[in-house]
């Protein structure tokens, strides 16, 4: 048995400490050699060792080992020593609380690319520092470094990497409502990406962020379209990473029906045999519950289901703010369910059955009235509300006002002409 089998042994059996022990050794064993064996044995032993690291959430270790790598990836090919680095630092994000130190990593990583003059490791590694500023929510870190490699992008005219950093400057502007230079930003992004070929991941992304500005502009049949082209590629894919990105989306599709109205939509995605069969979470059950809600026009269940899953729905950035205009939409929904078969109604009648303060009902309704949602008007001596029928216009009427109208501009013309000749 190699060294390296004995290691996997001990991993197998979870006994993580010696089997640290053995890998550690063998790299120092193996540090001066240069047979290509052992190089391939080193590349072989430091992915694992950082595996290893990952598997027991040892971040601290993982945060030291990997700069410490870069010293025995000094005899690799320099497309070995970047694939290596890039694949412990993306190892390191399946450790929980752990940006910090890929930070920490990042620009240690960094500062050994630029002192080996590997630019397009260094390239590489600035997007991905520019990324975990992102996720921190360090959000003038990420524009300084994402306007650097902009212009030096620009200037290698490198057009894949030009699609990456612009789709992430788009969502590092949408996070700071600026709206305007996001969608900006995402136009250059698939400017840059119509010349080339793209992987499906990165179009899942493209069309996920094109749907997101389309929902903050409210045009939710455009953004539910853009949702489905995303989640049909990250669907085909068979990493966790896009299994994950696929429920996101999914979850996305949903709520662009709901706010659509559409529930009978909602419920044929869900019945779907691909939505039964794989995506079903807390998160999908989630939506289900606020899409009955909502059919049912019930304020009560609504407020239910927030408070049932609220991590699911109020994790989420863009949910959570389209969830007030939601609520808003099934106050006034709600309401006009309540007060539908009344003539007249007392005001705290309605306030309990919705389960309001008589004061916020009264002030919503007064607000629907002057919107024209319905036809009322609010007694608030006795604290009652009148409804009236809805008013049929006639249509004769708006064409006399009409006909009336181009006849006064006809006169007017012929007394200009006429006032010429005399």
């Amino acid at each position: 048995m190699s060294i390296l089998e004995e290691a996997r042994e001990l991993v197998k059996n979870q006994q993580y400490e010696q089997a640290e022990k053995v890998y550690l050794d063998l790299l120092n064993r193996d540090v001066k050699t240069i047979s290509e064996k052992n190089k391939n044995e080193q590349e072989t032993c430091i992915l694992e060792l950082g595996e290893l690291y990952v598997t027991t959430s040892a971040k601290e270790k993982l945060r030291d080992f990997i700069p410490h790598s870069t010293e025995y990836m000094m005899q690799f090919a320099k497309s070995k020593t970047a694939k290596v680095l890039k694949t412990l630092i993306e190892k390191f994000a399946n450790v929980p609380d752990s940006l910090d130190d890929q930070i920490f990593v990042c620009e240690k990583s960094i500062e050994f690319a630029k002192n080996e003059k590997r630019i397009f490791l260094k390239h590489s590694l600035e997007i991905k520092l520019a990324t975990l500023h992102y996720q921190k929510k360090q959000y003038k870190d990420s524009l300084q470094l994402i306007n650097e490699l902009l212009t030096e992008f620009k200037k290698l005219d490198d057009k894949p990497s030009l699609v990456d950093v612009h789709l992430l400057e788009s969502q590092v502007y949408h996070k700071l409502r600026n709206l305007v230079k996001s969608k900006a930003a995402l136009t250059a992004a698939r400017t840059a990406a119509n010349s080339i070929y793209c992987p499906s991941v990165t179009m899942a992304e493209l069309d996920l962020m094109s749907g997101i500005l389309h929902c903050e502009d409210k045009d939710y049949k455009t953004a539910f379209s853009y949702f489905y082209e995303s989640f049909e590629n990250f669907h085909n894919l068979t990493t966790k990473k896009s299994y994950e990105k696929a429920c996101q989306v999914l979850r996305y599709m949903l709520l662009s029906k709901i706010m659509l109205n559409l529930i009978d939509d909602v419920k044929n995605i869900l019945n779907a045999k691909y939505t039964k069969e794989t995506y079903q979470s807390r998160e999908i059950d989630a939506m289900k519950a606020v899409a009955e809600a909502y059919n049912n026009r019930s304020l009560l269940e609504f407020n239910t289901v927030l408070k049932q899953f609220q991590k699911e729905l109020m994790g989420d950035d863009l949910t959570r703010s389209h969830f007030n205009a939601l609520y808003d939409t099934l106050l006034e929904s709600n309401l006009c369910k309540i007060i539908e078969p009344f003539e007249c109604v007392e005001i705290s009648h309605i306030s309990k059955m919705i389960g309001l303060d008589a004061q916020q009902v009264e002030g919503k309704l007064s607000q629907m009235i002057l919107d024209k949602v319905f036809y009322g008007v609010l007694d608030q001596g006795n604290g009652w509300l009148y409804v009236y029928d809805t008013p049929h216009q006639d249509a004769t009427y708006d064409s006399a006002l009409e006909l009336v109208g181009e006849l006064n501009t006809i006169i007017d013309q012929l007394f200009e002409k006429a006032s010429i000749l005399y």
